[in-house]
């Protein structure tokens, strides 16, 4: 029974000190992407939900791209097809003001 006792008491002060630190168990590199994440297809442009760029902590260049159905893809930015689709997206906005 005292091993029980020893196992909460360890995890509540497990909980308090990170909560006092204010550590996050979610990793700020969840935002990233990788080599091996980046895809080559191009995206049908009404596909896409959304897209944003990866933080600047991230050690590869990429932009997030979220689709109708809530899936999310990373994508080179310098690739032509999703060049074309910034520059028709800046465009749309910039005439709907």
């Amino acid at each position: 029974m005292k091993v029980f006792y020893l196992a909460l008491l360890t995890l509540l002060l497990e909980a308090l000190w990170t909560g006092s630190q204010g550590v996050s168990f979610r990793s700020p590199y969840g935002a990233c992407c990788y080599k091996e994440m980046i895809i080559r297809q191009k995206i049908p442009a009404f596909l896409i939900r959304s897209y944003q760029e990866t933080p600047s902590h991230c050690s590869r260049r990429a932009v997030r791209v979220e689709l109708l159905k809530g899936r999310k893809f990373c994508v080179d930015p310098e690739t032509g097809w999703f060049q074309q689709y910034r520059q028709q997206q800046e465009l749309t906005r910039r005439t709907s003001m």
